[in-house]
């Protein structure tokens, strides 16, 4: 989680107008000589408020307690109230829940109770209902909209299909219900199992192309549905839906035809390409073809074709077709490794069995080709370390075209993201890394955005211009609030808290009054302290659509995560899954509505859109900090 917290470090203020620390108080630590913030005096916290993201706390009250009957076992006995074994043996047994532990629509139906990781599917099919008896929000729409966001935390996505397919064999392939059952039982089961099937392709969608094996159970099950549709006419309309489903996801039930050749997609941080860049982002999968530069110790390199889920060892196999290698030299001690290289010269070999490695490289990092003697002379390529100092686009492009572009090319990304990467990035599910390449992609692009900050600003040789350039970076942040996209907000004021930035005591000092206590009150809102609160209250009141700042959604999670089992005694913790599927969903809603952006298509706005999307950064911290030096020697 470096990556992460990287992104979630918040530096201290630094402006001249903040008053001085107290005696006594120690300095603030790291690499710049900048003070840390002080505390500001902040009204006390409601009794009601909680301090921290809604996780499912000991002895606790909320919504999602509703899906827990009194007597669930789901607490250890040091979390247990005095006297709760007592009270529970003391309970009659009564044939209605209790009001507080009802489903959460108020039906009067029981609530969900924790079962074994097999048990949780049939638990599930039998609470689901016949048919418009409840409406959605019911507590088992909920139910299986929780199970299908986080079975993989507890069952692996095949054996789920597997169960599913059992249980829709036992009904279906009969022919007839049991004769213990009661007339319309086997309707009710078998309109279950194609609610869950439904929702499960409705939620999945393109991902289910990376999973052969969960395509074949899913192929199967189709084929076994449609085999007994003569039987139960009052479910066409499911039927239907799931056919067009199994289209939409392209799982072929018939004679199965070669795919035709995909269209190799860039990675906007390795090919510099005007047309590349322009184009409408589109989700990544881990089949997808791009293109890769790999380079030599000698800084020439190959470009090779590869899948973005490659292992190290599918590229190093394609760097040594394209150089010819021989077997010979494989097999011996000057075979060729895989090696990261960033542009502060930090280096990391790679092992043969990873995979995807292409969206976790750094902003300026760059894969080398090499044998083991020659590891230590890599050096990273001289364009990463070379500073020409000049005016870019962002001196001649007025603050509201930077900032729409920045939002419009932020919303494609956070798009592109499938809603399961967050879950799967946090609890590092089944299907692993291949499913977080979009998510990566996006966290990668705020750190960019960060550096792209400090970078324009300690290019700026003049003061007068670097003080005019960071009024521009403020009212650009004030633009992307004000169109709801906090990731680029917060990452501007991040980038403007950098050390390198932050001791520029002339630049700062030329800023207007307007300007600095609008960076104040923009500082506040970023500021982490009581778990980002003044953000969360902000982010509270928009309306979709909106990007939120997303490692801290990350950071909600990694808490739910770390906060509580997901097995208690063998039981699935369904509190624990309602509280993760309900972060998913805030993902969703501010996703439902579609972003509305007047852009122009002229050839000043095209320009500012390529500039915009394929920024050119420095991420050497060190580098910063000695243009910093240069520019302003005396500040502090």
């Amino acid at each position: 989680m470096k990556p992460l917290e990287k992104l979630l470090k918040k530096p201290g203020s630094h402006l001249p107008a903040r008053p001085a620390a107290a005696p006594g108080t120690a300095p603030g630590q790291g690499s710049g000589p900048g003070p840390r913030r002080q505390s500001l005096s902040r009204p006390p916290a409601s009794p009601e408020e909680p301090a921290g993201p809604a996780g499912p706390q000991p002895g606790g009250e909320g919504r999602w307690l509703e899906l827990r009957p009194p007597e669930a076992p789901l607490r250890s006995p040091e979390e247990a109230s005095p006297g709760g074994d007592r009270d529970r043996d003391r309970e009659p047994p009564s044939p209605e829940p209790p009001p507080a532990a009802r489903c959460c629509c108020g039906c009067g139906c029981a609530p969900a109770a924790p079962a074994p990781p097999e048990r949780l599917l049939a638990a599930l099919l039998e609470r689901l209902p016949a048919g418009g008896a409840h409406g959605r929000g019911c507590g088992a729409d909920s139910l299986l909209d929780d199970i299908v966001l986080t079975h993989s935390l507890f069952l692996p996505t095949e054996r789920f299909l597997q169960q599913l397919h059992q249980h829709a064999t036992f009904v279906l392939a009969a022919g007839s219900p049991p004769p213990r059952w009661e007339e319309g039982a086997g309707l009710r089961r078998k309109r279950a199992v194609l609610a869950v099937l439904l929702h499960f392709l409705e939620t999945y969608k393109g991902l289910l192309q990376e999973e052969e094996s969960a395509g074949k159970v899913i192929k199967e099950l189709y084929l076994l549905i449609m085999k007994d549709t003569s039987l139960y006419h009052d479910l066409e309309d499911e039927i239907l839906k799931l056919h067009q489903l199994v289209e939409t996801v392209e799982l072929k039930v018939a004679d199965e035809t070669p795919p035709p050749n995909k269209q190799v997609k860039p990675l906007f941080r390795h090919f510099r390409r005007i047309d590349s860049c322009l184009q409408t982002r589109v989700a990544f999968r881990g089949s997808d073809e791009i293109f890769c530069r790999v380079y030599m110790p000698d800084h020439s390199y190959v470009t090779i074709r590869s899948r973005l889920s490659a292992s190290v060892q599918d590229i190093l196999a394609s760097v040594t077709e394209k150089l010819q290698y021989s077997e010979e030299q494989s097999t011996r001690e000057d075979a060729l490794i895989l090696v990261t290289m960033a542009s502060s010269g930090e280096k990391a070999v790679l092992q043969p069995s990873e995979e995807c490695v292409f969206t976790t490289l750094g902003i300026n990092s760059h894969l080398f080709a090499c044998t083991r003697d020659t590891f230590d002379s890599l050096v990273p390529l001289p364009e990463e370390i070379q500073v020409v100092p000049g005016d870019t686009e962002i001196h001649r492009a007025e603050p509201e075209e930077i900032a729409n572009h920045l939002t419009a090319f932020h919303w494609e990304l956070f798009r592109c993201i499938h809603e399961l990467e967050f879950v799967d990035y946090v609890f590092h599910g089944e299907r692993g890394r291949r499913e977080t390449a979009n998510l990566e992609l996006l966290l990668q692009r705020c750190s960019e955005v960060q550096h792209w900050v400090g970078t324009e600003l300690l290019l700026c040789e003049s003061l007068g211009k670097r003080a005019h350039l960071l009024k521009k970076l403020i009212k650009i942040a004030a633009i992307c609030k004000q169109n709801q996209d906090m990731l680029s907000f917060y990452a501007i004021i991040i980038g403007l808290n950098n050390a390198a930035i932050s001791r520029l005591r002339l630049t700062w000092e030329k800023l207007p009054g307007k300007f600095k206590n609008l960076f104040r009150k923009f500082e506040n809102l970023t500021d982490p302290c009581r778990n980002h609160k003044t953000y969360r209250e902000v982010l509270a009141k928009m309306k979709p659509p909106l990007i939120p700042f997303v490692p801290l959604i990350l950071k909600d999670l990694t808490f739910l995560h770390e906060g509580s089992k997901t097995l208690l005694d063998g039981l699935v913790n369904v509190e624990k899954l309602h509280c993760i599927a309900e972060k998913v969903r805030t993902i969703r809603k501010y996703r439902s509505r579609p972003l509305c952006l007047e852009l122009e298509a002229s050839p000043s706005q095209l320009q500012t859109k390529a500039y915009v999307r394929q920024l050119r950064v420095i991420d050497n911290q060190n580098l910063l900090f000695e243009l910093s030096y240069k520019l302003e020697p005396g500040s502090q």
